[in-house]
């Protein structure tokens, strides 16, 4: 049997974080990756407002799967004594939700031979503080990073000890990489997936399914039996979205607010799975 669960970076419903939490219920997703909270990204977080959060999660019944964090998204000029203190908030944050799992990059750069080693040890250095708080960084690929290719996100897990992979289509698309080819290099060692599309002529983002990321066929390709989707429309400009990406999001699809691209996202989603047959128990899909 192989089980799907959902996942959503809610804070693209609602700034409000009790709102997105009511909106995880509605949409019977169980799973939030923590990003933006009633206006702060997650790695601004005091340890008492993580206190909080935790009270609120629990009393809607919501888990978080993933710390969604900007950690990495930085260049190679900052001062990396001081970042490595973000880095240690954001592992204890992860503790206090009850989270082990914190979504990291791998440094702003275009020079990738001259970097390689440079990003490597910083990596190895995270990764080891995020061990030493019993938490796990997930590199994701993304646009104008080290990892932007499927190549060197293989290079940095092969390198990394301790670092795992979580998969987004869409900002494969936008980098002008095969994401078929994408998933062969990288099969075996994804973790769990951002769920967003885009258009490979316009880097536009589209709904699940409705671009060029296959995303359809990569759930069908999925081979371990349990693993998490966590859904991240990009559908529309949320609050914190010029604090996590550099570039302007341009959208294929118009909606008239943050609710009804959130509703559609997570409508092309549950089709997609519901297409290729599994079926929703209790907020758990199983095929």
């Amino acid at each position: 049997m192989s089980k799907i669960m959902l996942s959503a970076f809610a804070d693209e419903y609602s700034e409000n974080f009790e709102e997105q939490l009511k909106a995880l219920n509605e949409f019977s997703i169980p799973y939030i990756e923590i990003r933006g909270v009633d206006g702060t990204n997650v790695s601004k977080l005091s340890l008492e407002k993580a206190k909080e959060i935790k009270g609120k999660l629990d009393a809607y019944n919501i888990k978080v799967w993933s710390i969604g964090s900007p950690l990495g998204k930085v260049g190679l000029d900052c001062d990396f004594d001081k970042y490595l203190e973000v880095c240690e908030n954001v592992f204890k944050v992860a503790n206090i939700l009850d989270c082990d799992k914190v979504r990291a990059f791998s440094f702003f750069t275009k020079d990738y031979e001259g970097v390689k080693d440079e990003v490597i040890s910083r990596l190895n250095k995270m990764c080891a503080l995020a061990k030493a708080y019993g938490v796990t960084l997930y590199h994701e690929n993304e646009k104008d990073i080290f990892g932007d290719s499927a190549e060197r996100c293989k290079l940095l897990l092969d390198s990394v000890q301790g670092l795992k992979c979580v998969y987004d289509p869409a900002n494969f698309v936008q980098c002008k990489v095969d994401v078929n080819g994408a998933m062969d290099i990288l099969n075996g060692k994804i973790d769990y997936y951002h769920i967003k599309d885009a258009f490979y002529a316009t880097g536009y983002v589209t709904p699940a399914g409705k671009g060029d990321g296959e995303i359809k066929k990569l759930i069908e390709n999925i081979k371990i039996e349990e693993t998490v989707l966590t859904l991240e429309p990009h559908l529309v400009v949320f609050k914190g979205y010029d604090q996590i990406d550099k570039s302007k999001l341009v959208n294929f699809f118009a909606y008239r607010t943050n609710r009804d691209a959130f509703m559609d996202a997570v409508k092309h989603l549950k089709d997609i799975l519901t297409i290729i047959g599994y079926k929703e128990n209790d907020r758990v899909w199983t095929k």
